[in-house]
């Protein structure tokens, strides 16, 4: 993740989930998180082509000239990129992993600004997924940003990351993946749960060769 309002707010979902698959909706509370709210929004899953913007932040709103509100996620993009979008979010809601989105945005003269977008899914109704927490935040915003809309995506990368990753990890910088990645909790050791303080950590039994093998 390459803005650090994607890896805070990672964070922060990673400590509120615990050891479950996802937080649940009302478990996020906006105190916590106010220095990123201008970034921040949350989706509502309506049908597989909608993703509506339940809440946007005044930045994000600002810079792409547009109220999110109740407006399609899946809007800016076209096309095949717009399908790759849909695919790896209904990823996101179907095994609990979380998406980092690199994309362009541009205005209609063509002028561009790069964004990274982070997204994360949320407990709602009758324990399924059907929220996504998410930020959206420029990279280098250029000086023209905000005094023109942002009409359409370009689609640079999309990542599909485990959580179950230790949230301190420095996550690679954005290239084209050599192949899928791999499944989400492809490989599940016992665990137990340590608890000290306000964290809660999980533990996992390792460092035992299996008989008959080598080093």
């Amino acid at each position: 993740m390459r803005h650090s309002t994607s890896r805070n707010l990672y964070r922060y979902w990673n400590e509120v989930r615990g050891d479950r698959i996802a937080p649940r909706r009302f478990e996020i509370e906006p105190s916590r998180i106010s220095h990123l709210l201008p970034e921040t929004f949350i989706l509502e899953a309506v049908d597989e082509g909608n993703l509506r913007y339940r809440l946007a932040g005044t930045r994000l709103t600002e810079q792409f000239g547009q109220e999110f509100r109740g407006a399609n996620f899946f809007h800016h993009w076209i096309g095949l990129e717009r399908g790759t979008v849909m695919s790896k979010l209904s990823e996101v809601m179907r095994s609990g992993s979380v998406a980092v989105i690199a994309t362009e945005a541009l205005c209609s003269r063509g002028r561009k600004a790069s964004f990274e977008f982070v997204v994360m899914p949320l407990v709602h109704t009758q324990g399924s997924i059907d929220r996504l927490l998410g930020a959206g935040s420029c990279i280098n915003p250029p000086a023209w940003l905000g005094q023109e809309p942002l009409v359409r995506q370009r689609l640079i990368d999309v990542r599909i990351i485990s959580p179950e990753q230790p949230v301190s990890l420095k996550l690679p910088e954005f290239s084209p993946p050599a192949e899928d990645p791999p499944p989400f909790f492809s490989h599940v050791r016992n665990a137990r749960i340590v608890r000290q303080d306000r964290r809660q950590f999980r533990v996992y039994d390792g460092g035992l060769l299996t008989r008959g093998t080598e080093t």
